[in-house]
Order: C-alpha cells, then structure tokens, then sequence
C-alpha cells in the first residue's frame, strides 16, 4: 500500500487524494443520470453537489480541529496539514446543512435532492476508504487472523504488524448501503426515506467497525469511541425522521 502512487516533476499524486477525488466524480456521474430519469434540475444536482462537496470537506476538517484541539495546541502546525485528518461525520452534518441552505436559496425540494445526492455520497465514501487504506490511515486493530493486512510504507498505520482491514471492510459497507439505498429508491418512496435510511444504515456500520480500529488516538467518551458516541445519536435521529415521512405518508393516504 503506497499513497504516493506517481510523481512527475514537483507534482505527487497521492492515492488519498485520488480516491476522494474518483469518489466526488462518481458521485456526480450517478447523481446526474439518476436525477435526469427523475426529472431534476442537472444544474442544481451539480451546484448541489458542488456546494456540499466543499462544505462537507471543510465542516469535516473542522470537527478534526475541535477533537484534536490539544494535538493543536500543543502543536499549531497541525493546522498547516490539510492534505489529511478529517472527521467523516463532519462532512455529513456539515453537508446536509450546506445542502439544506442551497436549496432554501435555489427554492428546490431539499429532501427531493438529499435522496438523490446521499445515496451518492455513499458510493463517494467507499471510494474515500480506498485512499484511506491506500495512505494506512484509520487502520485496525493487531489480528492473527487469515485477511491481516501489512502496511510497510505508512505514515500513520504501524509498519510491518498484521492489522484488520477496516478500511477496506468500511468500503465494502459504503457501497452496500450504496446499493441498498438505489433498491429503496426504485420503490419510490416519500421524500426522506432514503435519507433516513443513509443515516441509518451508515451509523450502524460505522458503529461496528469502531470496534476494530486500532488509531484510539481520535479519542473516546466512556467506554465509546467518539464516533460510535455520534453513530448513536446519528441513528436515533435516523429512526425519528423515518417515522416522522412514514406517518407523513400514511396520513396523506
């Protein structure tokens, strides 16, 4: 596993980078032609798109600066690093508000849109956990186990020790909830189910693979990881929301 893939000149690409740079494209590509078949705005979907792009990246990066505050304090120049070190939740709290204020100034249906785009973003993100264990960040735990993996040129993951493959299992688990919000939305559901069902299904998998992290320097409430403390929070909200467009539903039945 190496991050820096090609170097031309002064310019490095990184496998990070890359990765998050297929998944953004991927997401729009999607997006784009599901939206069409939808009847949606193509404009909006990548203006949409665009904005929450950004603004999950930078809201991503933020909650990283809030959590690891005393790393900065101690050493400022951590702030200088924006090629790595952000909190995923971040990006998905940051970007559904970004999103929401989009569509407030573009007079759209923002759950209309939010269905479309996070189905997206979960395909984006199984790419984004590709670069992740390209570069060895958010590694796993020591294992003996026949699927170990071993990092030799990492800068975060410790070299030469067998670790789970979180990165690559969290992958697998973004492109299932991938493919599972596309089977929910051919159903036609009211607007927000998928949503509801991202957040849901998303927290439950992030949930679980906190247990097999081995970077515990992220930081922890109680006996929790400090994602697995958002995961429930996160899902709970999930729940509320889909009875809430379910009853919705039901009552315009």
């Amino acid at each position: 596993m190496h991050n820096d893939l090609l170097t031309i000149g002064p310019v490095t690409i990184h496998g990070y980078g890359l990765m998050i740079a297929i998944g953004i494209l991927a997401a729009y590509a999607v997006a784009e032609y599901r939206g069409k078949k939808k009847g949606l705005d193509p404009d909006r979907i990548w203006g949409l798109t665009l904005c929450c792009a950004i603004g999950g990246l930078a809201c991503a990066k933020l909650l990283y600066y809030i959590l690891d505050i005393r790393e900065i304090i101690e050493n400022p120049r951590v702030l200088l690093n924006f090629s790595n070190g952000f909190v995923v939740y971040g990006g998905i709290i940051g970007g559904i508000l970004i999103g929401w204020l989009y569509s407030r100034r573009h007079q759209l249906v923002f759950l209309r849109y939010a269905d479309l785009v996070l189905t997206s973003v979960a395909l984006a993100q199984g790419f984004g956990r590709i670069g992740c264990f390209l570069a060895g960040c958010c590694y796993g735990v020591e294992t003996d186990g026949p699927c170990a993996v071993v990092f030799t040129h990492s800068d975060f993951a410790p070299n030469g020790v067998p670790l789970v493959p979180t990165q690559l299992i969290s992958s697998g688990l973004d492109f299932l909830n991938f493919l599972a919000l596309v089977l929910i939305a051919k159903r036609k559901p009211k607007d927000g189910v998928v949503t509801a069902c991202y957040l849901i299904f998303y927290s439950i998998g992030r949930f679980a693979i906190e247990f097999f992290r081995g970077d515990l320097i992220r930081g922890s409430i109680g006996p929790l990881s400090t994602s697995q403390f958002i995961s429930i929070f996160v899902a709970i909200a999930g729940l509320i929301f889909l009875m809430i467009v379910r009853k919705g539903k039901e009552a315009a039945a």
